[in-house]
């Protein structure tokens, strides 16, 4: 019953979440999907902050927040043709001297190191990587490339879900996620591949053989992702990352998977698609 419970939890946010996630992608100005994007990351390192906050580092995690939601609005302005300079280098110098700065004026100087450390990697890990949608949504055919990134990497997870209840029964990894199988996993890289040649239409110009590797590596870097996630929370032992979506727990679950496949996707449009 609790499971029945949770599963239609799942259904009636994803409905939401995609109907909300179309809306932006194709309707609303690239302003808006920006902003969507800001407060995303805000939640997401808010989570992630809270995290880190259950191993005893002490961390400015309100100024580490509003810092990380800033990335994605100066990545606006440099690719909206705004006339800026390349700010999202010079911002993260800055960023990284500010988190120093604010060490200096601590009355205790231990765990210096730890709440560098963490502040820096969750403004790399969640607020740098997820804010390349934005250089995304702003390339040639922008909002069918961001859907089709999301549709890859979201329908891996569904994958991983459905096959890994259904026939799994071999654990991947059980020290890092006791759920994860790999029938699982095997599932959700084939779902992955099947949506991407599926997704044709959505990248007429895009031959059958990059849509395959696409499929595989898009797949594969969405379960990292994951199981990344998931050894966060496991040192933390947390279930979820928090409760604000329910059925899937915190934002930060929500968008695990797609942290690792959107910088490699823009890279990969770039270099190899020159688009």
């Amino acid at each position: 019953m609790a499971d029945n419970l949770s599963l239609t939890k799942r259904i009636l946010t994803s409905i939401l979440m995609l109907t909300l996630a179309g809306l932006v992608i194709f309707l609303f100005p690239n302003w808006v999907f920006s902003l969507l994007a800001s407060v995303m990351i805000g939640i997401a390192l808010m989570e992630f902050f809270n995290l880190v906050e259950k191993k005893n580092i002490f961390i400015y995690k309100y100024i580490g927040v509003a810092i990380g939601m800033c990335v994605p609005v100066l990545i606006y302005f440099q690719m909206g043709g705004e006339g800026y300079f390349t700010l999202e280098p010079f911002f993260i110098v800055i960023a990284c001297l500010f988190i120093f700065v604010l060490q200096f004026i601590r009355r205790d100087s231990s765990q210096s190191l730890s709440s560098i450390a963490v502040t820096l990697f969750g403004l790399l890990y969640i607020a740098w990587f997820f804010s390349f949608f934005i250089k995304i949504k702003f390339l040639q055919n922008g909002a069918l490339l961001v859907a089709f990134l999301i549709i890859v990497t979201k329908m891996g997870d569904v994958g991983a879900y459905l096959v890994g209840n259904a026939i799994g029964k071999h654990p991947l990894i059980p020290r890092i996620s006791p759920n994860k199988t790999v029938e699982g996993t095997i599932g959700g890289l084939a779902f992955s591949v099947m949506s991407a040649v599926a997704a044709k239409s959505f990248l007429p110009h895009f031959p059958y053989g990059h849509l395959v590797v696409l499929g595989v590596l898009l797949g594969i870097l969405a379960q990292v992702g994951d199981l990344a996630e998931s050894l966060l929370k496991r040192d933390c032992a947390v279930k979820d990352s928090g409760a604000v979506l329910s059925g899937f727990g915190g934002m930060l679950d929500l968008i695990d998977s797609l942290l690792f496949t959107t910088p490699i996707f823009y890279f990969y449009i770039v270099v190899l698609i020159k688009q």
